[in-house]
């Protein structure tokens, strides 16, 4: 393992481009430690330890950390993912943005600059909210119309940075820039993650089965890892048969090959658009009058994360990503229509509009599997952190009153431990080894994977 490491040091191009991803990361975790002028970040902190596995939490996590400690870099990437949602929405439903789309690279550009329009506009409007919010809750050191400025113009300019920065680890690095800015600040809380279970252990948190508990834990959590990879490199093998045609004297064709479908085509996208359509709400929630209103205040409490009603918003929005996402990136009539230009068929079903129903229906099918597995993922370890509040349930919550604690307020494990965070940290981890692992492959240089195709070179070179 050590000598295919080291491979990837030998060849320049690739050496360059993974030191490039690194000194973008390290630039980026810089700035987690860059604080926004005027804001008390001794109370800032004391306010997320209360509110912890909160909507407030769930934010943090996207930002690796930085709206604990309101950073420059607080709104992380949440408003770029936001605007390429958006975008990404109008593309299906209004027909010239499709077109523009179609137009290949330069409307990929063009949708792109609108992009990042749209996501300067968010920034400024959730820095807006951030600095009343800090107002309101007496965070602020000089309040006034001076510290909402600074905030704006501080945060906008450091999500933009952000942008920036995911965008040159896509072009000049290696593996997707944003999913890397997210892994980076994911990974960046695990010393805080394994200090809190140490701190159970030497605080008794469990009472004398502390110890058992944390080690059932870890041993749970490599479990639902090896489930991930499982699932993730899983894949739906479609046979497919090349027709054979006479090339001159030659006999070309004939060849069988497959197309593989994966069955978690969207990776931790879908998961990804959930929580961020849901943590719109979240800032609009924690407005002082909005918590004053006997209207308002029920709904916001109800979409806050472990209450039924978000966690069933949450369910439904990876399901919709999840297909939303294959129909981007998958089109069976593309698929069926090249099949036809090549003269490849699938054995047993007829060319053509039969074709693409046949492979529709398999990606209807697989992707389903794939979007519950999304979904267990994240919801099995939030009881282990914030539980769900079933007592919340109207009208027959008291049926869920005698449930053990634990069932309802979770066991309190650092938020490190969430689906979420494991999910993303896994599939950007295999994403970015599948990316340097096909690099030297092509360079006729062992893989990873034992099974990736081992290509070498002559013994001269």
């Amino acid at each position: 393992m050590l000598e295919k490491f080291l491979n990837i040091f030998r060849i320049p191009d690739l050496r360059k481009r993974v030191l490039f991803t690194m000194g973008i990361l390290a630039v980026y975790r810089l700035g987690a430690f860059i604080p926004t002028p005027g804001v008390n970040t001794n109370q800032l902190e004391l306010l997320f330890n209360s509110q912890g596995g909160s909507a407030l939490g769930l934010m943090d996590l996207f930002g690796g950390g930085n709206l604990r400690r309101m950073t420059i870099f607080a709104l992380g990437i949440m408003p770029y993912i936001t605007a390429s949602i958006i975008f990404q929405l109008l593309t299906v439903v209004y027909e010239p943005l499709a077109r523009i789309q179609k137009e290949g690279e330069l409307g990929r550009r063009k949708i792109t600059q609108w992009t990042r329009y749209l996501t300067v506009i968010l920034g400024v409007l959730q820095s807006i909210g951030i600095a009343a919010i800090l107002t309101k809750q007496g965070l602020v050191l000089n309040p006034g119309v001076g510290f909402i400025l600074m905030t704006v113009l501080t945060l906008t300019a450091g999500t933009t940075f952000i942008m920036w920065l995911g965008e040159q680890i896509t072009d000049r690095g290696i593996g997707n820039g944003m999913s890397l800015l997210i892994f980076a600040g994911i990974v960046a809380g695990l010393p805080r993650g394994v200090g809190d279970l140490v701190q159970k252990i030497q605080t008794d948190a469990w009472g004398s089965m502390s110890l058992l508990v944390v080690l059932l834990l870890l041993a749970g959590m490599l479990a639902v890892v090896a489930f991930i990879v499982y699932v993730e490199r899983a894949e739906r093998r479609l046979p497919i048969q090349s027709a054979r045609r006479i090339v001159g004297r030659r006999m070309m064709g004939g060849q069988s090959s497959h197309l593989p479908l994966k069955v978690n085509s969207g990776g931790v996208m879908p998961i990804i658009f959930a929580s961020s359509i849901l943590s719109a709400p979240l800032l609009f929630g924690q407005v002082q009058w909005v918590q004053n209103s006997k209207l308002l205040q029920p709904i916001m409490q109800a979409l806050t994360p472990g209450y039924p009603w978000y966690e069933l918003l949450n369910i439904m929005g990876i399901i919709f990503f999840a297909y939303f996402y294959v129909s981007i990136i998958m089109k069976p009539d593309d698929i069926a229509d090249n099949f036809r230009k090549s003269g490849s068929f699938i054995p047993g079903i007829r060319p053509g509009k039969r074709t693409s129903d046949f492979i529709n229906d398999i990606l209807t099918r697989i992707t389903l599997v794939g979007a519950l597995y999304l979904i267990l993922v994240q919801l099995v370890p939030t009881f282990l952190i914030s539980g769900i509040r079933f007592d919340k349930i109207w009208l027959i919550g008291r049926v869920f009153e005698n449930l053990p604690n634990w069932a309802i307020h979770g066991m309190g494990v650092t938020f490190y431990f969430g689906g979420t965070s494991l999910l993303i940290v896994v599939g950007v981890a295999m994403d970015t080894i599948n990316q340097v692992e096909s690099q030297l492959i092509m360079r006729h240089y062992d893989g990873f994977s034992p099974r990736s195709g081992r290509i070498r070179g002559r013994k001269t070179w």
